[in-house]
């Protein structure tokens, strides 16, 4: 089981993966940043001072903080928006590839013999 589990680990896939949600972690908490220290505090002063981390309602002894919920929802976009260009830049660079010439296509037989009579006629 340990040797399954090696080989499993040692597979490339596993090490993007892994690589992938350790920057992901980074980029979200940099998104995170973005959107609670420079987005909203911006949409809250256009909203007439509205900050969004003190909007709440209580509902009996329960307190429902949608404030936050709306900073998570412009989180989501804002990383959707940012993984949109990327994909599209790299759609854009794939297709920028110029694809090889084709192959010039071989002589037919008619043409190899007319090359040789030339060629014959030529050496006379």
């Amino acid at each position: 089981m340990l040797k399954e589990f090696g080989d499993f680990i040692k597979k490339g896939n596993v090490l993007d993966l892994a690589v992938a949600v350790i920057i992901g972690g980074a980029f979200g908490a940099i998104v995170t940043s973005l959107v609670n220290d420079l987005i909203m505090p911006l949409i809250g002063i256009i909203m007439g001072g509205v900050n969004f981390t003190e909007l709440a309602v209580n509902v009996g002894s329960a307190t429902l903080t949608y404030g936050n919920f709306i900073q998570a929802v412009v989180n989501f976009l804002v990383i959707a928006f940012v993984i949109f260009l990327l994909v599209r830049q790299v759609k854009k660079l794939e297709k920028q590839e110029p694809a090889a010439p084709p192959a010039p296509p071989a002589p037919s037989a008619e043409e190899k013999l007319l090359t040789e009579i030339r060629d014959l006629l030529k050496s006379k």
